[in-house]
């Protein structure tokens, strides 16, 4: 069976319940506080762990307090964690999260850990690779160490998907050894300097990201679904309508799911209403981790 790789970060998230998101300057008052395992690569892990892929994870926790919960988390998950590292002098990476009542939310991150996970670090989990394999990453650890992750990985024949959140500026030498690139609104404006308020601006952008030499680019929506450019062709995949409590993991759990679907043989487009469908259950649910559905909930064939 295909491994999924997923070379990411790990946060314990904390998390408060909010009327409205606060301005700045402005105190809000909460009324409910929750903390979770977060991060965007430990996210896309347990949603390839739960939704049946093969996964291999790599990351670096702190020696502390939320760096052991974490550990007691994956294991509680299944999550295997031969390429889990401990730095003795690093914290776990922190998130605090506010999340309004419409399901909105804003974030601030201290990566700890996460930052200092180096080229180095990679050596055991890249020698795993085969040609049949899906690499996964996001920009939440060193931008240096997601391109050399990303070469060696193409060298080896590896698909690699990259979900370039948070958005940051990303090499162009990155970009042309990408199977698939899947940036949300605002990261795929950073990416092409296309301002995208309407179709047609999202299929420009779209086709800027082929121009710099990504494969295939998944522009995803929110409840409008993703705009799909798949080689030449270009086509929407809408989302499976349901009311929004939390939308913290969602852009997670399709990246998850998506490589689960493609690892299984699924098509482009299968793959995506895949990602939709596991999507649309995680933001239904508060928290991180704690919202990404299990395979059995999607009820879904292609």
């Amino acid at each position: 069976m295909r491994k999924i790789i997923v070379i990411g970060s790990s946060n314990t998230d904390i998390m408060i319940q909010t009327s409205h998101l606060p301005q700045p300057g402005e105190t809000v008052l909460g009324y409910e506080v929750q903390m979770n395992q977060g991060g965007k690569g430990a996210n896309q892990a347990v949603a390839v762990k739960r939704l049946g892929g093969n996964l291999v994870f790599m990351t670096k926790l702190g020696n502390d307090y939320f760096g052991e919960q974490t550990l007691k988390a994956f294991h509680k998950e299944g999550i295997k964690t031969d390429y889990v590292l401990v730095d003795d002098h690093a914290k776990t990476g922190t998130a605090i999260i506010c999340v309004e009542d419409s399901g909105e939310n804003a974030i601030v991150v201290a990566p700890g850990a996460n930052d200092l996970i180096t080229i180095q670090d990679l050596e055991a989990v890249l020698e795993v690779m085969s040609s049949e394999d899906i690499l996964l990453m996001q920009l939440e650890i060193p931008v240096s160490t997601v391109a050399f992750a990303v070469q060696k990985a193409f060298e080896k024949g590896v698909k690699v998907v990259l979900n370039p959140a948070p958005a940051r500026q990303i090499p162009k030498s990155v970009l042309r050894d990408l199977y698939l690139i899947t940036p949300n609104r605002i990261e795929a404006e950073l990416l092409t300097g296309v301002k995208i308020n309407e179709e047609q601006d999202l299929a420009t952008a779209a086709q800027l990201l082929s121009e710099m030499g990504v494969k295939n680019v998944i522009i995803t929506l929110g409840d409008k679904g993703c705009f799909v450019k798949e080689g030449e062709r270009s086509y929407r995949v809408d989302a499976f309508k349901k009311k929004a409590v939390d939308t913290t993991a969602a852009g997670d759990t399709f990246n998850g799911a998506l490589c689960v679907a493609l690892a299984e043989g699924f098509d482009l487009r299968q793959a995506a209403v895949f990602a939709s469908k596991a999507s649309s259950i995680s933001v239904t649910r508060t928290g991180a981790q704690s919202s990404i559905p299990y395979r059995n909930e999607l009820a879904y064939t292609r």
